[in-house]
């Protein structure tokens, strides 16, 4: 029991430092947030946890054999006036590449909602 516990620990703080990842590709700094990944037959399910990010301010493309998704989280106005005591939530600039098995895909939702972007990708042919 005690190795099963220590395990799901040691899986939850992989998964806290990948979110707090900070890639410098490209030409700034940006955040890469965690993903899920879920396949079937027909379709791709990606789960990609953007935190304070608003409905419809996440941006969803199929480039060179991935997709990418890009957001911006802001400071709300009405802290930035104030001094930081603890920041431990990324702010600015999300970006994040998944890779995608070779083939041709297509994007038929996506959709943000409780600060996680839900994708569906349809496989073609599928």
């Amino acid at each position: 029991m005690w190795e099963r516990a220590s395990e799901l620990l040691e899986r939850a703080d992989k998964v806290q430092r990948r979110f707090f990842h900070l890639s410098q590709g490209g030409t700034r700094a940006c955040w890469e947030p965690p993903v899920d990944v879920f396949e079937s037959d027909e379709e791709l399910s990606i789960l990609v946890a953007l935190p304070g990010v608003e409905p419809g301010k996440a941006e969803v493309g199929i480039e060179s054999g991935g997709i990418v998704v890009r957001a911006h989280r802001a400071l709300p106005e009405a802290f930035a006036r104030g001094s930081v005591r603890r920041l431990e939530i990324p702010q600015g600039l999300f970006v994040r590449r998944i890779a995608l098995p070779a083939g041709r895909y297509e994007v038929i939702e996506h959709t943000l909602r409780d600060g996680v972007l839900v994708l569906r990708i349809r496989k073609a042919g599928a």
